[in-house]
C-alpha cells in the first residue's frame, strides 16, 4: 500500500519540491554541457583543418552570417583560445553535475526514509 501526497508532511513536500528543482537544474547543466561539447568538437575539427593548411592559403571566418577574409594564423589562434575556454566551461559544468548528482543521492535517501517512516 502506498502513501498519498495529501498524507505527506509539509516538510517532506518541501523536500520533494527541492529535489525536483535540483533535478531540473541538473537537466539544464547537462544540456548546456552537451551543447558546448558539440561546439568543442567543431572547434577541434576547425583547428585540425587550419593546421593542415599552407600559411599562404586564403581562409574565411563567419561573422554574423557573412564570411570575412582572415589570416590563417590569426584564425588558428582564435580557435585554440576558444577551445581552451570551452574546455574550462565543460569542466565546470561536469563539476556542477557531479555535485548535483551527489545532492540528489542524499536527498533521495532522506525522502525515501521519511516516506517509509510516514507509511509505518
Amino acid at each position: 500500500m502506498g502513501i498519498r501526497y495529501d498524507q505527506i508532511s509539509d516538510d517532506l513536500k518541501k523536500k520533494i519540491e527541492d529535489y525536483e528543482t535540483i533535478r531540473h537544474n541538473l537537466d539544464v547543466f547537462t544540456n548546456q554541457r552537451m551543447r558546448l561539447e558539440s561546439v568543442l568538437k567543431e572547434t577541434e575539427f576547425a583547428i585540425v583543418e587550419l593546421e593542415n593548411l599552407e600559411p599562404t592559403e586564403i581562409v574565411y571566418k563567419s561573422i554574423g552570417g557573412i564570411l570575412v577574409r582572415s589570416k590563417q594564423d590569426k584564425l588558428l589562434s582564435e580557435k585554440k583560445s576558444e577551445k581552451v575556454r570551452l574546455d574550462m566551461q565543460i569542466k565546470n559544468l561536469k563539476q556542477k553535475e557531479e555535485k548535483i548528482n551527489n545532492q540528489m543521492k542524499v536527498m533521495t535517501q532522506s525522502i525515501q526514509s521519511e516516506l517509509k517512516n510516514q507509511s509505518s
